[in-house]
């Protein structure tokens, strides 16, 4: 699913939001968790899952074309767990199938 088919789904879901009105609230949501993560705060939405920083020390890499060595800086990666009953229910609808 991406962006666009959901807002699409919120806004047929939904008739009393026009689909700018649904533009808006997924750009908020997700420009608030964006923003969260930028400040190192870990975001939670209870049942989905949550979203947190890992960090990746510095290393020695090879360019797989030249199988030179590179020096690959350290870096926060965002990263995200999914919640116990998210995992229930995406388990439970693909064992039916």
């Amino acid at each position: 699913m991406t962006k666009s088919d959901l807002i699409e789904r919120l806004a047929e879901r939904f008739p009393q939001l026009v689909v700018k009105d649904a533009d808006f609230a997924v750009k908020m949501i997700l420009d608030a968790i964006s923003e969260a993560l930028c400040k190192g705060d870990r975001v939670e939405i209870r049942g989905f899952g949550s979203f947190t920083l890992n960090h990746r020390p510095p290393r020695i890499g090879r360019n797989p074309k030249s199988g030179e060595k590179v020096s690959v800086p350290e870096k926060w990666i965002p990263h995200f767990k999914a919640g116990k009953e998210l995992r229930e229910r995406v388990y439970s609808a693909l064992k039916t199938d």
